[in-house]
């Protein structure tokens, strides 16, 4: 994480223009959906804001302010989306991300937190290496009988605990819609949980041992590329890793792919056909962990010269995320009509699930992906679709909850669809 003067110095850059509460201003479409903070939003007090948080880390820092359990409700509320952090590189270029990041990890490091829901999940990554406590033996369970993985192939699928555990069906529809294009892939006979809640929740020791051990099995693969279905299990093999290890991305011993990034690919080489009718018009909910957070990391010491400018920064502004293979992906299948919500890109609206709200804060993380859910009705859309097993989970319950009558689907699923 950043080191104290570091921290220090990005958090005091924070002028509190309030600019990371709002989506960039230029593509604000109605007052109804002009936000993008799910915490400001929902609770409208400073305290509850990038701002906030930042000068909060000031405080912290400098020993006038605690961990308080009003602290630390509004640092765990955040659902590290990460729209305040791009927004603010619009304007003054602050890691603002990395800071309430560091923020959580301090509060750790004081034995303040994080939230007893989030300490269930080390116990249970600690037994049995998944965020669920579930049977490790049972990790490879969802594979279906019609495929049959390499032994050895170029080709590593990182499935990670959501899609093992509570949603197969889209482990099961990317292990098949590899089969079926001709793709062969491995799987790792002993992956652990990609840590990414144990890293978003500031349990940082035990987030690098799982780091440790995956990267480890991935190179002892032999695999040259890794390809996931997961977006949080994207962005954590892809940025998280070489963050915690103080790497680059390009540093790491494999590249990591995006499974619609993969089959965009296949599309545009002529190696993939989607030859099956799938009518329905859908709208298309961005990850965060797929869109803005999912460039590549860049390592950098510290360097500054006057007035303030980083010497040899790489700075990730959030706007070369995946974001059109997807949408390219839906718009090459025949009776697919895409419908685009108001917030999308690097300015969509988060999930509610991410950063450990999901499983400390449910109420928050359903209400987060209610108003995405009326967001996604606008639209007249039928379906929302998503490529994050936390996503479909989360904007499942929001869709059911609002009563709005919309199907909730994994991107992998309306593919399968369209090639079998």
């Amino acid at each position: 994480m950043l080191k104290v003067e570091e921290y220090k110095h990005q958090a005091a850059t924070c002028v509190r223009c309030s600019y990371c509460k709002f989506p960039d201003l230029n593509y604000i479409k109605s007052s109804r959906f002009s936000r993008q903070c799910p915490i400001d939003t929902r609770y409208r007090f400073n305290l509850y804001s990038a701002h906030g948080l930042l000068h909060s880390a000031l405080a912290e820092l400098d020993g006038k302010l605690e961990f308080t359990p009003k602290l630390m409700d509004a640092l765990w509320h955040c659902t590290l989306c990460g729209g305040c952090d791009i927004r603010c590189k619009r304007n003054l270029d602050v890691e603002v991300l990395q800071v309430i990041e560091t923020l959580r990890c301090r509060c750790v490091e004081q034995g303040k937190g994080p939230m007893p829901e989030h300490k269930m999940l080390a116990d249970n990554v600690k037994k049995s290496h998944n965020i669920y406590g579930a049977d490790h033996k049972e990790r490879l369970n969802w594979m279906p009988e019609d495929v049959k993985p390499a032994q050895k192939a170029d080709i590593l699928y990182f499935v990670g605990d959501p899609s093992s555990y509570r949603h197969p069906e889209i482990a099961q529809a990317t292990a098949r819609l590899l089969s079926q294009a001709g793709v062969p892939f491995m799987v790792l006979a002993d992956e652990w949980s990609s840590g990414h809640e144990l890293f978003a929740t500031g349990q940082l020791e035990l987030a690098r041992e799982m780091a440790d051990h995956n990267i480890k099995a991935i190179k002892d693969s032999g695999a040259k590329k890794v390809i996931t279905s997961d977006a949080e299990c994207y962005k954590t093999l892809k940025a998280d890793y070489p963050k915690i290890l103080e790497k680059s991305t390009e540093d790491m011993p494999y590249s990591v792919l995006h499974i619609t990034e993969y089959v965009d690919q296949l599309m545009k080489d002529g190696k993939l056909k989607f030859r099956r009718r799938v009518p329905m018009k859908v709208t298309y909910h961005d990850p965060c962990n797929l869109g803005r957070l999912a460039e590549p990391w860049y390592h950098w010491e510290p360097k500054y010269e006057p007035p303030n400018i980083a010497v040899g920064k790489t700075w990730r502004r959030g706007y070369n995320g995946v974001y059109e293979p997807p949408r390219n992906i839906l718009k090459g299948i025949r009776g697919i009509e895409l419908i685009e919500m108001q917030r999308v890109w690097d300015n969509a609206w988060c999930c509610g699930y991410g950063g450990g709200v999901g499983t400390a804060f449910p109420d928050f993380a359903l209400w987060t992906a209610g108003e995405r859910a009326e967001e996604a009705r606008t639209t007249g859309a039928e379906a929302i679709v998503s490529c994050c097993p936390n996503c479909k989970d989360i904007l499942g319950q929001a869709a059911e909850a609002k009563k709005t009558g919309m199907k909730v689907y994994d991107i992998t699923e309306i593919m399968l669809r369209a090639i079998r």
